[in-house]
């Protein structure tokens, strides 16, 4: 759940809570076990009261739905443990005080209206560890299983029907680096130099570049990348804005060597950033969500559950 979706689940909470009723106390008895962690009935009503406040769901739906979020719950916090991740009561403090003050109440004030309602704080702080802890451990896999590729980014672009959108140049951009020892002398920086200038009067496409580098030793060919004109460095744009098609720049002096930017192809496109940042969001929340739901699968699949 987003910290929006959790605000405006707070402030309804916040108008049931004023009214509702305490729970008659029950004995307490262990319900599902889950890798030999127990999920005892009190944790089962305390969660479905939560859920009452959040959603309004209560009775039967409510409990089953609170019992299938302890599990899962409880395998979070397991697979945080396991790859050696902890949660700070100083983060689930601010967490905590960070949805008091979307419903303007204080920590304290938030926690009063929970017990009136026969909820727990520690309820909910559970449910806010959990989710810290299952952020943390998707923003590494995250980093690590998901590329938004810059392909996808300007394929949505294109697809974008929007007339008013500005048009933005994307270039197909290959980069060449003349290697320099970093002792080399400054005969052997000027023969460097000199290679690079014969290479570039003799670049006439990208598909040659690899077989026209073969001729001089130490040199580099990245793969072509796409870019749009707003992605370069602004000392590298301006050299491919006045490169035609099929050249390269004039060898730029860099920490690694003579580099020079060859460019393969560039096209017009409707585009502006803030769309570009809004498809990019969108990509990346997508992603992230079927990479939660893949990995809940897999701890699913693996885990014991034990209902009892």
């Amino acid at each position: 759940m987003t910290w929006m979706r959790w605000g405006l689940a707070a402030a309804s909470m916040m108008l049931v809570a004023v009214v509702a009723p305490a729970p008659v106390a029950a004995q307490t008895a262990i319900e599902v076990v889950v890798n030999n962690k127990p999920i005892t009935s009190f944790d089962i009503r305390q969660r479905a009261g939560l859920l009452r406040l959040t959603t309004g769901r209560g009775g039967a739906a409510a409990n089953r739905a609170a019992k299938e979020e302890l599990i899962d719950e409880q395998l979070k916090m397991q697979e945080a443990e396991r790859i050696g991740l902890q949660v700070s009561k100083a983060e689930v403090d601010r967490a905590f005080a960070d949805l008091a003050s979307r419903v303007k109440l204080s920590a304290n004030g938030l926690s009063q209206a929970l017990r009136r309602a026969g909820v727990r704080p520690e309820t909910l702080r559970d449910r806010l560890e959990a989710e810290i802890a299952w952020g943390q451990i998707l923003r590494a896999r995250f980093q690590q299983e998901v590329r938004i590729s810059e392909a996808d980014v300007i394929a949505a672009l294109r697809r974008q029907d929007d007339s008013d959108n500005e048009t933005s140049t994307e270039y197909r951009v290959q980069s060449i680096i003349f290697v320099v020892p970093a002792k080399a002398s400054s005969g052997q920086k000027s023969q460097r130099r000199r290679d690079a200038e014969r290479f570039r009067s003799s670049f006439s496409s990208c598909d040659q570049s690899e077989a026209l580098a073969d001729q001089y030793s130490e040199v580099v060919v990245r793969p072509a990348q796409l870019r749009l004109e707003t992605e370069l460095p602004p000392p590298v744009r301006e050299l491919v804005e006045k490169t035609p098609v099929g050249k390269t720049t004039s060898p730029q002096d860099t920490p690694n060597g003579y580099e020079l930017y060859a460019v393969c192809d560039k096209r017009e496109i409707a585009s502006n950033a803030a769309a570009r940042m809004e498809i990019e969001d969108e990509l990346r929340n997508k992603e992230g969500q079927q990479l939660s739901r893949r990995y809940m699968r897999e701890l699913r699949r693996r885990a014991i559950v034990d209902y009892r």
